[in-house]
């Protein structure tokens, strides 16, 4: 069995996060494990408090699986200070990593901020370049290249962009547009681009999803498919399981907290 594993947070009811990353691991036949950033208290509707882990304990819990049983591809989602970021990157490179697929998680579907200012630096500068794959939304690359992204021309200008200024293979994903759920993959090693088109579902419940595209993608990488077509089925996994149409979030409306991250673990209210 191919093995995989999540570098993320966790979501305690279990949409997004480390807990939808091994969710769909199992659904795609492979062996899922964890490493936790952090703990947080979210549902549905936001995410209320975040609760980072030390570094040093990141760390051990990448020495303990990399010593044991090594990943045959790696998705790393939300991580939220400098420090976890540099110790990420220490082990992957101590352990060669290979297939890290990274989902640059900066806000929560929610609207959420899920990152701190300074790590969105440290995350260019220190996981980006060991990227196979980045899998911005168009919010987050809007943020990484200051512009404004309206079109395909557009996706298709700045995936290359970013691939070629971090030198890996580039999604942009559309989920975020109006009109259409199309994403963009610009792959680094042939320059090649390709339009992976989509249909909007109408289903409210979209928590989550980019946790699952990225982690679909790396399972598809683990099981030997080419960039191109581990995509493609990532893609149609998603889509198979919003048009199911579960409906799971009950509450009344978004959380009104606000939050300051602490990276020695303590969480603060605003």
């Amino acid at each position: 069995m191919k093995c995989v594993l999540t570098i993320a947070g966790s979501d305690c009811s279990g949409g997004a996060g480390i807990q939808a990353d091994l969710k769909t691991m199992i659904a795609h036949g492979v062996y899922g494990m964890s490493a936790i950033t952090a703990l947080t208290a979210q549902n549905t509707t936001g995410v209320s408090q975040i609760m980072e882990v030390t570094p040093e304990f990141l760390g051990e819990q990448l020495e303990m699986i990399f010593t044991d049983i090594y990943p045959d591809a790696i998705k790393i989602g939300m991580i939220s200070s400098c420090s976890l970021i540099s110790t990420i990157r220490q082990k992957l490179e101590k352990f060669r990593a290979k297939q890290i697929v990274v989902d640059p998680v900066m806000v929560a579907t929610s609207g959420a901020r899920l990152i701190a200012e300074d790590a969105m630096e440290a995350l260019q500068e220190e996981l980006f370049p060991i990227a196979t794959l980045l899998t911005p939304n168009i919010p987050e690359t809007e943020c990484l290249l200051g512009c404004k992204i309206t079109g395909a021309d557009e996706m298709e200008k700045a995936a290359r962009e970013i691939g070629e200024r971090w030198d890996c293979s580039v999604l942009v994903k559309g989920g975020h547009r109006i009109n259409d759920a199309n994403d963009l993959l610009y792959q680094n090693q042939t320059h090649n681009v390709q339009l992976f088109q989509g249909r909007r579902i109408d289903n409210p419940n979209t928590h989550g999803t980019g946790c699952t595209l990225s982690s679909a993608i790396a399972s598809n990488l683990a099981l030997g498919y080419d960039m191109a077509a581990a995509v493609a089925r990532a893609k149609e996994y998603l889509s198979g399981a919003l048009a199911s149409g579960l409906n799971l979030g009950h509450g009344s409306g978004p959380l009104d907290h606000g939050y300051q991250i602490n990276q020695r673990g303590q969480e603060k209210t605003a």
